[in-house]
């Protein structure tokens, strides 16, 4: 049912171009501006962590009815993973902060938009996020991480360097603003914009949502200050379906141009149709759901048929890239910390004419897992299980000599849980994250009323082909040959995964060489209407190379700065509350 009088905007995503336009434009106009999110909301301690409730954690389309955290899409040659909830990939993303270098702005990208011209607001969204690295362990030992050792060492050993990686992670609000040391693990306190957060607890869980709330999603900054301080209208569990632009007469008309506003047709989380009326529309739904729902617009519906040509062109799924390497001789401690600690760089930052331009980043994983991963050892390596029974029989044997010899049984029930867990698999296995410099020649449209993905693959393998080297020389360094390529590489399949898909909406200075407008006075808004824009991860001419979060809400302040004609800052329009 429309609304008798249209609101300022609505927010479609809640993703950081989402989450950024919200709260910058509810700042501006209080009480009219919605936003409209598929997932669900997360409060702390409510992400799933057993198996029968992660069998329920994946979101599936409207007619799927799973409305989970995980969206799983599989397409020829690149599946893809986002998040759905309010946040965002924000919920389940590494953290990691990270500006592009200068040169990556020189090509595709539209003149006079280059990491110069977005540092202002670079900064802003950095400091919203508390962007910091890990703290020094110093004296508090349970600082330490040791698989940031073992890639700087590996990092040493390849003619590289590994730097810390700016991860928004919630360390105290004193160190995430620089003014002081990181808070004591597990404390709490409200955050600058009245939020109440853990001082990271190290657990290893970042990417399967934080249930401490020691993260920096965006429920818990933008977001949060936009519904609590701006009187955002947050509505969750919302499938929007269409946008059609309105007439003077105030009747949806596909001929119109948007100058009179829009009316966003949505499904509310009962599956009930409804819809609302808005002077502007911030299409931030993510890559996939953004190129999807415009897609549909223009060759489905017809109701907003000047969208560009361009539209769905110039995928990149920013050369990301998963590796394993299992059972090394090296202590790699892979269930501690902060999923992201370090980088080392591999022509991203510092390149070099005709090679490819990557970065490798370490990671964790849950604890739990690492059980999970145990427990597979005796179908997967049933050697690996015989050596434990052996090194216990062992012990058992040690023990009945020296009880016969010595009339006294000296050992403990302790000495045998320790020669069965000790050394577990897990605990010598590292995970490779690696992202850069592909091609971006993607494209998506829609088949059988389903979004696709051609993605050649072909102009990118010279940059995978440089990350699988990679990998294996990690693997020799750690002493191991078990060397697993993402699971969906095996031939073959040779699929890639990403979990930072970008493009589609390139942003451009005319409708021939993209879809959305580069110029000052319509920053962000999509060519062939008024009103109507696009500030996610599809905004982008090309791959990063670099996690795209940063430069997402960089962009995100900047079109909301040229709507609403408001510089912003950090405090969010926030009294200060820490």
């Amino acid at each position: 049912m429309a609304l008798s009088s249209p609101l300022e905007a609505v927010i479609i995503g809640s993703g950081f171009g989402g989450a950024v336009t919200c709260c910058r434009l509810a700042a501006r106009w209080p009480g009219e501006v919605m936003l409209l999110e598929r997932g669900k909301r997360y409060p702390k301690g409510s992400f799933p962590r057993s198996p029968h409730d992660f069998s329920a954690n994946f979101y599936a389309t409207p007619k799927g009815g799973a409305k989970g955290l995980f969206d799983i899409r599989n397409f020829r040659r690149m599946d893809a993973v986002v998040g759905a909830g309010l946040g965002g990939g924000s919920l389940i993303y590494a953290n990691v902060f990270m500006e592009p270098p200068a040169w990556i702005f020189a090509s595709q990208w539209p003149a006079g938009l280059d990491r110069a011209s977005l540092g202002p607001y670079y900064a802003v969204a950095r400091s919203v996020l508390g962007a910091r690295p890990v703290p020094p362990a110093n004296d508090e030992p349970r600082r330490r991480v040791r698989r940031s050792e073992l890639f700087g060492e590996f990092a040493q050993a390849d003619g590289r360097q590994s730097r810390p990686a700016d991860i928004c992670v919630y360390f105290g609000e004193a160190y995430g603003q620089g003014r002081g040391p990181a808070q004591a693990i597990g404390e709490q306190e409200r955050n600058r914009y009245g939020a109440t957060q853990t001082s990271c607890t190290y657990c290893g869980e970042c990417d399967i949502g934080c249930n401490v709330h020691a993260k920096n999603s965006l429920d818990l900054n933008y977001l949060y200050a936009a519904e609590h301080q701006h009187g955002a209208q947050i509505r969750t569990e919302c499938q929007v379906e269409r946008i059609v632009p309105l007439n003077a007469e105030g009747q949806a008309d596909s001929a119109a141009d948007g100058q009179h506003g829009y009316q966003v047709d949505f499904r509310d989380g009962a599956g009930k149709p409804s819809s609302v009326r808005s002077r502007r529309v911030i299409v931030a739904a993510g890559t996939l759901g953004s190129n999807e729902l415009l897609l549909r617009c223009r060759d489905e519906f017809g109701t907003l048929p000047r969208l560009s040509q361009q539209l769905g062109k110039r995928f990149s799924g920013n050369g990301d890239f998963v590796s394993i390497v299992a059972a090394g001789k090296r202590n790699a401690e892979p269930n501690y910390g902060p999923v992201i600690t370090q980088y080392i760089d591999y022509g991203l930052h510092e390149p070099k004419p005709g090679q490819p331009a990557y970065i490798l980043e370490d990671a964790a994983y849950p604890a739990f897992a690492a059980w999970y991963v145990e427990g597979l050892q005796p179908m997967l390596n049933p050697l690996y299980v015989l050596s434990k029974i052996g090194r216990t029989l062992r012990l058992f044997w040690h023990r009945v000599t020296q009880s016969l010899i010595g009339g006294k049984w000296s050992g403990s029930v302790v000495d045998y849980f320790i020669s069965l867990l000790r050394g577990d698999i897990a605990y010598r296995s590292s995970i490779l994250l690696f992202m850069g410099r592909d091609a971006g020649d993607g494209e998506f449209s829609l088949k059988a009323g389903q979004l696709t993905l051609d993605w050649p693959q072909k102009k990118s393998r010279p940059l995978y082909d440089a990350i699988l080297a990679s990998g294996k020389r990690f693997a020799n360094f750690v002493g191991t040959r078990i060397y697993i390529p993402q699971p969906t590489w095996a031939w073959p399949v040779r699929n890639n995964i990403t979990v930072h898909p970008l493009g589609g909406c390139a942003l451009a200075e005319t409708p021939d060489q993209g879809v959305v407008s580069s110029c000052d006075g319509s920053r962000g808004q999509v060519f062939g209407y008024h009103g109507l824009y696009v500030a996610d991860g599809a905004l982008m001419p090309g791959s990063l190379g670099a996690n795209p979060c940063a430069t997402i809400a960089a962009l995100a302040e900047w079109i909301a700065e040229d709507i609403t004609g408001v510089t912003p800052d950090a405090t969010l329009g926030v009294e200060q509350h820490g």
